[in-house]
């Protein structure tokens, strides 16, 4: 599908993609997973854990399609945030999840074909664990019959916990996993999707920081390939 939105916007997410790549395989020695099993098009969710303030910007460098953002209607009170999201085409939604007008721009979206990244968790985790996901993102997949690929990160949470202002370094790994296809989805009830999805989220982690750990044991020496 060729996408609406202006040359300018679609330059602008390119440079924005490729220069934080870069500096992400400098700061973080970031290494993904798995990336070839993000589908090559059509709607998407792409559902993650969330360990920290990066994750939005590293599950989007992890992917080479373009990502649409979620972000609280309270970031766009800051201008030159309010700025920058904008500029990303971010979706704006309620502190009680995606509200009337992001839950029609989300369905809107994933129906043209676009991907959407949502962290059912809801909020970041306090340990770097993965926490018991919300509900809300099932009626979605049940409306739109696109495709849920699971995705975890592993090291976002060393690099900047919720308790700390600014971000350190540390090094991060991401790991997709097989995307659960719309008849498989059509066929779970809420509870049971919601289930699966958690537990393909927390394999994705496991393996994860398996592999940081084996990465760090032998320097660090893999990167974002």
């Amino acid at each position: 599908m060729t996408s609406s939105r202006s040359l300018p916007k679609r330059l602008w997410y390119g440079f924005l993609h490729v220069t934080c790549r870069l500096l992400a395989v400098v700061a973080f020695r970031i290494r993904v997973e798995g990336r070839e099993r993000v589908p090559a098009n059509g709607g998407a969710m792409v559902l993650s854990n969330h360990q920290s303030h990066f994750d939005p910007v590293l599950i989007g460098l992890a992917c080479d399609r373009r990502l649409n953002y979620l972000a609280r209607e309270t970031l766009f009170g800051f201008a030159p945030f309010r700025w920058l999201i904008n500029s990303l085409d971010a979706i704006p939604i309620d502190r009680e999840g995606l509200g009337l007008t992001g839950l029609k721009e989300t369905l809107r979206r994933l129906k043209q074909g676009e991907m959407v990244l949502i962290f059912p968790e809801g909020t970041r985790t306090h340990d770097g664990e993965v926490a018991a996901l919300k509900p809300g993102f099932s009626a979605l997949a049940k409306r739109t019959a696109v495709p849920l690929v699971p995705v975890a990160i592993e090291g976002a949470f060393d690099a900047w916990p919720r308790r700390w202002m600014l971000p350190g370094l540390a090094t991060i790994h991401i790991r997709f996993g097989e995307p659960i296809p719309p008849e498989m989805i059509e066929a779970f009830g809420e509870r049971e999707l919601v289930a699966e999805v958690e537990r393909r989220i927390r394999a994705c982690h496991a393996l994860a920081r398996r592999q940081r750990s084996l990465a760090e044991g032998r320097g660090g020496d893999e990167v974002m390939r």
